[in-house]
């Protein structure tokens, strides 16, 4: 049953397509049922993300959708092939929990991230020596074998910023709480601060502060992600997380007002360069209060 309660991503996103594509020409699921040979509950539970499904089965029914878009089709078979196979976040074992998991891939598998965070730096941008200070403030994470290895998984998610083939997309706003908390030393800080400094200047990343002084904003509600994928017609999905659980948005009217939202933020927010200048102005704040 668990495997059924954690559908990999890319089922999960191949079903969501598949039905979409199945609603759009006008078919029940008894008749994508008659096309595969099988049972209505089979159908629904593929358009879940809880069954795979053949590259050959989603060739039939696309052809049955009357789906002859090469790109469409191509992707949605390639998703089929690649169902099955696994993360690489498995080889952490137990210390990867499912939800955890979940959120890994679809981190993976985007091509245009977007993150809203007003306390913390967020994870893609942080350094190993204030991501263990966030780590350590959580106590439920003392033990050293934990944080070492949440540490190795912070840093391979890191990659798909600076990989040489198609690296994401990355556009942050941070609160300027993010940027003054003390997480660690304030050499930590410091060197956070620099290393943020250093990854703007990649073309793939965009980074935003939204000062203390812009008062009440769109964001108040609290952090949020909005991930993108190169899918055709694709809406994405937006991750929201709290202490004890989290959430996935996937419906147009959530992810769309989610995106009015870190849209409104992006016009609050000081440019790309100003924010470069505030970053560096309150850094020097630092070593002068340390100095």
């Amino acid at each position: 049953m668990a495997a059924e309660q954690n559908p990999t991503v890319r089922r999960r996103r191949l079903g969501s397509e598949l039905r979409k594509l199945r609603e759009e020409a006008g078919k029940s699921l008894e008749q994508a049922a008659v096309v595969l040979e099988c049972h209505r509950s089979k159908i629904s539970r593929i358009e879940l993300g809880y069954l795979g499904i053949r590259a050959r089965d989603v060739r039939d029914l696309l052809d049955d959708y009357g789906v002859d878009d090469e790109e469409v089709r191509n992707h949605l078979m390639a998703l089929a092939r690649d169902g099955n196979k696994r993360g690489w976040w498995d080889k952490y074992g137990q210390i990867i929990q499912p939800a955890y998991a979940n959120y890994l891939g679809l981190e993976s598998d985007a091509n245009y991230i977007r993150t809203f965070q007003s306390i913390l730096i967020p994870g893609l941008l942080q350094t190993e020596a204030y991501s263990r200070a966030v780590i350590r403030a959580n106590p439920a994470l003392v033990r050293d074998e934990v944080i070492d290895t949440l540490q190795k998984v912070r840093a391979e998610r890191q990659a798909i910023l600076t990989r040489d083939a198609e690296p994401v997309r990355f556009w942050s706003i941070i609160g300027e709480a993010a940027l003054r908390t003390p997480i660690g030393s304030a050499d930590i800080m410091r060197d956070q601060l620099d290393h943020l400094a250093e990854m703007v200047k990649r073309p793939n990343i965009t980074l935003q502060v939204l000062p203390y002084e812009v008062g009440a904003h769109a964001g108040l509600s609290g952090p949020f992600v909005i991930f993108g994928f190169a899918v055709p017609n694709d809406t994405g999905v937006v991750f929201l997380e709290n202490l004890s659980s989290s959430l996935y948005l996937e419906t147009k009217e959530e992810v769309d007002g989610y995106t009015l939202v870190f849209d409104d933020l992006r016009s609050s927010a000081l440019n790309p360069a100003d924010s470069l200048e505030y970053i560096a102005r309150i850094n020097h704040e630092l070593g002068t209060q340390g100095s």
